[in-house]
């Protein structure tokens, strides 16, 4: 059965076991797939890609917020109210 590999890099679960540290930095800061028997078993993320990909999330959250509420009607305030 085919699996679609959402990377350019791949390792299989024995090279991880070896030396983890030389999978990740083959990855020049790209996930990489690990492979359990040619299948996709999970992703192997750096640190900055994951907070990079957690950080878009967040901005779609709040993307779709603001979308929510644009339409909502405006209340003027002034400083010295606050």
């Amino acid at each position: 059965m085919a699996s679609l590999i959402l990377t350019d890099i791949a390792a299989s679960i024995s090279e991880l076991k070896a030396n983890p540290m030389k999978v990740v930095a083959s990855g020049e800061g790209l996930p990489i797939a690990v492979l359990n028997r040619n299948e996709p078993a999970f992703y192997c993320v750096p640190a900055k890609a994951y907070e990079a990909m957690m950080e878009l999330i967040d901005d779609m959250e709040l993307l779709e917020l603001v979308k929510k509420r644009a339409d909502e009607e405006s209340v003027k305030v002034s400083l010295d109210d606050l």
